[in-house]
């Protein structure tokens, strides 16, 4: 029980219990001698000794405890926190071991210790650099070719989910919704001619192949699809994934539309084509979850009284990992006027916003993006207020998990320290240009790397669940409200 207590939680009831038992000592020693003594009268004395000595164990047992919480007990605490920072975080800089001023030689010799580390990691990392030079080449060799192929390429393990994707892949599925790393494959191609093939396949020799043809886009695309299995690694029992090819199948009567040459790139995580079928979130590892990270624009702070988003942007960390190439921005039209004082926040404009999409609109598109997602933002109950709001019109319920980067950091940090973004942002070493603070993308992409940071920090202490995660936040719920039924 005591070990699920924080440290100087700890040492305040070590003080408490000593104070008490002082006291109660005291008060025993006053009754023993009032007893042997026999005197009805010399009871106020007593009585008037046992208040003055009680007091003044408490203050002096108070004393004692503050001067131990702040140079010793806080001291431990933040001296553990920043050695987990450098740690986890790849944080470069020097502890400060004023912090632990009080301590003797333990902070010069944490100093040391993670001088050290971050001396081996440096070197380690030199040599994995240069033995993978090789082979980044010849990844971007890969990628090249793949993305200058005229045919779309797509990965997926056994449950369907995209494991890589090529430019011409994008290109082909953007009028459906999108394609997007861990995301169903159902979500922009009809599941069920898909699953026969791949089901047709499982029960033929691995060299099989098959092709379908696919009517898209409410009929206005066909696509010739060819899929082929991929081997699974050795003594794994899990299914086969599957490679499919895609390319524009003409239509009859169908003049073909003049293409558009946009840049390509290639997305990819290899791990997910081994990765283990969806579990309940709760017991789901913090690494293998999927997470939308995001953060809004607004014309004000008080949706309940008419304040409207008119910005939304968010980023996809997939296995941990930031995907670059998914990324969701887009400006709102709130629909009313855009305060100055809002303006002078944000940059945004009425001109801006003029022809954006309305909050309903971006809201499905948002939906979509953030689909079997958790959600995270910094000073999460904000910005989910107005979408929870317009969750009727919008026509989807926003029933993700969410966490919160300000219950995170209190985790990690204790609820003494500042949580603000910019606090964080300096306290992990993570730059805000100036000129992206205070917009929706600049934000999310910050809040993305402060939460990436944070990751490696909570699993060192234990967490490794998001229900483990989740009980850790409702502990601090007295910063934020836990949005989390």
């Amino acid at each position: 029980m005591l070990g699920t207590l924080s440290l100087r939680l700890r040492v305040f009831l070590f003080f408490a219990f000593l104070a008490a038992g002082g006291i109660l000592a005291v008060s025993g020693a006053l009754v023993l001698g009032y007893r042997q003594l026999g005197d009805a009268a010399a009871l106020s004395a007593f009585v008037t000794s046992g208040a003055v000595a009680g007091f003044a164990i408490l203050a002096l047992v108070t004393w004692v405890w503050m001067l131990f919480d702040e140079n010793v007990a806080k001291a431990l605490e933040s001296l553990a926190t920043d050695m987990r920072a450098r740690a986890h975080a790849d944080i470069e800089r020097d502890l400060d071991q004023n912090k632990a001023k009080y301590l003797g030689d333990l902070a010069p010799a944490a100093a040391a210790v993670t001088a050290n580390l971050s001396d081996m990691k440096n070197s380690l990392a030199q040599a994995v650099m240069r033995e993978t030079t090789l082979l980044a080449a010849e990844k971007n060799h890969l990628e090249a070719v793949l993305n200058d192929l005229p045919t779309g390429v797509v990965l997926c393990n056994a449950q369907h989910q995209v494991v890589f994707y090529n430019g011409r892949a994008r290109d082909l599925l953007r009028p459906l919704g999108g394609i997007g790393l861990d995301r169903c494959l159902a979500s922009v191609l009809d599941a069920a001619p898909v699953e026969a093939a791949y089901a047709q396949l499982l029960a033929q020799p691995r060299e099989s192949c098959a092709d379908m043809r696919l009517e898209v886009n409410e009929g206005k695309l066909r696509l010739g699809v060819g899929m082929r299995l991929v081997e699974p690694l050795p003594d794994s029992a899990l299914q086969p994934g599957y490679i499919l090819t895609l390319r524009e199948a003409p239509m009859v009567d169908t003049a073909c539309a003049t293409p558009i040459l946009m840049p390509r790139e290639t997305a990819f995580d290899f791990d997910l084509l081994h990765a283990r079928p969806s579990q309940d979130v709760m017991d789901c590892k913090l690494g293998d979850l999927k997470y939308v990270i995001f953060d809004t624009e607004t014309t004000g702070l008080l949706p309940e009284r008419g304040d409207e988003v008119c910005q939304i942007a968010a980023c996809r960390v997939v296995n941990g990992k930031m995907v670059k190439t998914e990324m969701f921005d887009t400006l709102v039209n709130p629909g009313r006027p855009i305060p100055l004082s809002a303006t002078n926040i944000h940059g945004i404009t009425d001109a801006m916003v003029a022809d954006a999409p309305d909050f309903l609109t971006a809201g499905r598109a948002f939906h979509g993006f953030a689909d079997g997602a958790v959600l995270i933002a910094h000073n999460a109950p904000f910005d989910m207020a107005f979408f929870y709001r317009k969750q009727a019109e919008i026509g989807a319920r926003f029933d993700h998990p969410v966490l919160d980067t300000v219950l995170l950091s209190a985790v990690i940090y204790g609820q003494t320290e500042q949580h603000s973004l910019d606090a964080l942002a300096e306290r992990l070493n993570v730059t805000i240009p100036e000129e992206a603070r205070h917009t929706a993308l600049g934000d999310a992409l910050a809040t993305t790397e402060v939460f990436l940071k944070l990751l490696p920090m909570l699993q060192a202490k234990g967490i490794e669940t998001f229900g483990d995660l989740l009980a850790q936040t409702k502990k601090h719920a007295r910063l934020l409200e836990d949005l989390n039924a």
